[in-house]
C-alpha cells in the first residue's frame, strides 16, 4: 500500500493542537492532499502541527459546522474526498479497505460515495454497543456528488448517486475524560434549543418524560450497551440526562418569554 490515491482529506478545526496530530498522521503519505480549516482566531499551534504533515491550512471565521465543511470541501483538487474531524483517525484496516477500491487504475469505485462504521475510544475501552456503535459515517466521496447539510452541529451528508458500505471502523476519541463530556452538554443543548424556538418548535410532557427514559433504555438494553460495561452505563444515562436538558431548556425560554410580557 504505498500508493498515493487521489483523494483530498477536508478537516475543519478549533483549538486541536493537543490531538489532531493522530488525525492527521492517520492519513498522511497515501492521500493526495491535506486541507486544514481553522477557526480565524486559533492560535494553540494547530497550524504549525498540520503544516509538518504537508496540510494546507487555512482560516475563516466560524460560520457552524455544516458551512465550514462545505467550505473547506470547496478548496479540494482531487477526484475524491475523506472528510475527517480532528478527534477522528483513520484504522489501519479502513485504509486497506479504502485502498483497495482504488486497486485497479482502469476503474473508479462503483459508488460516488462510501460509509463506514465509526468506533469510540472512551474510558479506556472502545464502545461497541448501545448508541454509539456502529454509528456509520458517510466521509468518503467523489468531489461535486455531495455536500453538508442538517441542524448544526448535527450535521450529515447528502449525496447524489450510491452510496457503498465500508466494514471497517474509522477511529474516534471525542472525549478525553468524563468531565469533557459533560462540558459537551451546554453548547450543543444551546443551539438545539436556539433552532427548535426559531423553527416555533415546544416540548411537551412526552418531550420531558418519556423520550429521555427510552433514550436510556434503547441504548443499554435493547442496543446492548451493557455489554460495554460501566461505561456502557453511564453513556446511556448520560445520554437520557442530555435529552432531558434539552427539553427542559426549550421550556425555560419559553417561561422566560412568558415572564417579558
Amino acid at each position: 500500500m504505498n500508493r498515493v490515491l487521489p483523494i483530498s482529506v477536508c478537516i475543519i478545526s478549533g483549538a486541536e493542537a493537543h490531538r489532531i496530530n493522530r488525525a492527521l498522521t492517520s492519513v498522511a503519505g497515501w492521500t493526495s492532499e491535506i486541507l486544514v480549516l481553522l477557526n480565524e482566531e486559533i492560535s494553540d499551534g494547530t497550524d504549525k502541527i498540520a503544516e509538518k504533515h504537508g496540510a494546507k491550512v487555512f482560516r475563516e471565521p466560524w460560520k457552524g459546522h455544516i458551512a465550514q465543511k462545505n467550505s473547506v470541501q470547496a478548496k479540494a483538487s482531487q477526484p475524491w474526498i475523506l472528510g475527517l474531524d480532528a478527534d477522528e483517525a483513520v484504522s489501519p484496516a479502513l485504509r486497506a479497505e479504502i485502498d483497495l477500491l482504488f486497486a485497479n487504475p482502469a476503474s473508479a469505485p462503483q459508488h460516488v460515495a462510501y460509509r463506514f462504521p465509526r468506533c469510540t475510544y472512551y474510558c479506556e475501552r472502545w464502545i461497541r454497543h448501545g448508541d454509539w456503535y456502529p454509528d456509520r459515517q458517510t466521509r468518503l466521496w467523489r468531489r461535486g456528488y455531495a455536500h453538508w447539510a442538517g441542524m448544526d452541529p448535527h450535521d450529515r451528508l447528502e449525496v447524489k448517486g450510491s452510496v457503498g458500505r465500508l466494514r471497517s471502523d474509522l477511529h474516534h476519541f471525542t472525549n478525553e475524560s468524563i468531565n469533557r463530556h459533560v462540558q459537551k452538554i451546554i453548547p450543543f443543548s444551546d443551539e438545539f434549543v436556539r433552532q427548535h424556538i426559531a423553527a416555533g418548535k415546544t416540548a411537551n410532557a412526552f418531550d420531558l418524560a418519556i423520550r429521555p427514559l427510552w433514550r436510556f433504555v434503547r441504548a443499554y438494553f435493547f442496543r446492548l450497551g451493557f455489554l460495554d460495561g460501566w461505561p456502557g452505563y453511564y453513556i446511556a444515562w448520560l445520554n437520557a440526562f442530555s435529552a432531558v436538558t434539552r427539553y427542559a431548556k426549550i421550556r425555560e425560554a419559553a417561561l422566560g418569554k412568558k415572564i417579558k410580557r
